[in-house]
């Protein structure tokens, strides 16, 4: 046999194996990364496990994503949810057919899930853990240090040491400590009317209610203390 019909069979053999071998991996892994797959929309920079994204991008579960400054992400989960990602945030989100979990160390987070999907966020202080038997849309934001959770739609417990809170729709819930030197912390020293002790905001009241007093008595005073010498000039509109 020649040297060329040699190789043309060795080529052969080397695509049927490599064909081969990529159908079975295609067989083994198709049924678990469908249930564990999410697509990915992101504006402006965004990373998955540390490389540049795109959208239109596949994530899969135990992937963290990160957004810089003025960028965001959406991982989209099918009918389990999705995931949103705000500006400056960082979160490593796994799930499985029926539950999305977060574990979020900066920024904010929101997880929208349908019912009977488990839902959940960790962060340094505690845990956001939605009722799976109803749809839930809350946001878990840590940017100031501590941890506040907003339930959008559902319902939320907040777990954080031994004390449990129940955050409704439409309102929110607080753990942790706010961090010194954070925004969070120069908006609340900022000056303000609050800030004033009880005696300070009585003596200005009190100054402010004897000057409109004062205004009141000068108003409506008939003594002619004013009128000294004859009665007073009328002034009436000029006319053109």
């Amino acid at each position: 046999m020649s040297s060329r019909t040699w190789s043309r069979t060795a080529i052969a053999m080397c695509l049927s194996v490599a064909i081969l071998s990529t159908y079975s991996m295609v067989a083994l892994a198709a049924p678990g990364q469908a249930r564990q797959s999410g697509e990915l929309s992101v504006v402006g920079e965004v990373t998955v496990n540390g490389t540049n994204a795109i959208s239109g991008a596949t994530v899969f579960t135990d992937s963290t994503i990160t957004t810089a400054k003025n960028s965001s992400a959406v991982v989209s989960l099918g009918n389990r949810g999705r995931v949103e990602l705000l500006p400056n945030s960082s979160v490593k989100i796994s799930f499985s057919e029926n539950s999305v979990t977060g574990n979020l160390s900066a920024g904010r987070v929101r997880l929208s899930t349908s019912s009977k999907i488990a839902a959940s966020v960790l962060t340094k202080d505690g845990e956001a853990v939605a009722d799976a038997e109803q749809p839930n849309v809350f946001t878990v934001d840590v940017e100031c240090g501590n941890t506040v959770v907003a339930t959008q739609t559902g319902r939320v417990e907040l777990r954080a040491g031994s004390e449990n809170k129940q955050i409704a729709a439409g309102s929110d819930a607080t753990a942790g400590v706010v961090q010194p030197g954070s925004r969070c912390t120069r908006l609340s020293q900022a000056p303000s009317f609050g800030a004033l002790s009880g005696g300070a905001l009585a003596a200005l009241l009190l100054a402010a209610g004897g000057a409109v007093a004062a205004a009141i008595i000068a108003a409506t005073d008939d003594s002619n203390d004013f009128n000294v010498g004859g009665t007073a000039p009328v002034f009436s509109p000029s006319r053109q």
